[in-house]
């Protein structure tokens, strides 16, 4: 029976300091709010104050290591984006080329500069009642134009 008691006694006590605990952390914290400072002298309230800008400080250094990854973050995506824009720009590129080659190699030129055979051009709506690309039909050059 005495070390039950004891036990008990214990257990007791480990409570009752628990509860200390946590009335002096929920005080600590109202302080913290700048709530229930009525009862603290000078030297506590500048205590209270360094603490408080202390942890501004960490905040603030958090936050600032924060905005500075996701900067470095957009950055790196924007150079992304740039570098597949350039390739895009390459490739419209290429496709302009190839249109101007195949524009010669339809409509081939005299040496005076003139097309061969005279043309008739037509453009079309399409669906979306939008100007579709002009259509040239070369004509013979034997053929007589009306």
């Amino acid at each position: 029976m005495m070390i039950n008691g004891r036990l008990l006694k214990l257990w007791q006590q480990e409570a009752a300091s628990l509860r200390q605990q946590l009335h002096n952390l929920q005080e600590y914290h109202r302080q913290l709010l700048g709530q229930q400072l009525s009862g603290l002298d000078v030297e506590d309230l500048q205590n209270l104050e360094s603490r408080l800008e202390m942890s501004l400080k960490n905040i603030r250094l958090r936050k600032d290591n924060v905005m500075m990854d996701q900067i470095q973050e957009l950055s790196r995506k924007g150079s992304l984006i740039h570098q597949e824009n350039m390739e895009l720009h390459k490739k419209v590129g290429l496709v302009h080329q190839e249109n101007i080659n195949l524009q010669k190699k339809v409509y081939k030129t005299k040496s005076n500069g003139h097309p061969t055979g005279s043309t008739i051009q037509h453009s079309f709506l399409t669906t979306d009642n939008e100007i579709g690309p002009n259509l040239e039909l070369s004509l013979p050059e034997n053929v007589e134009k009306e």
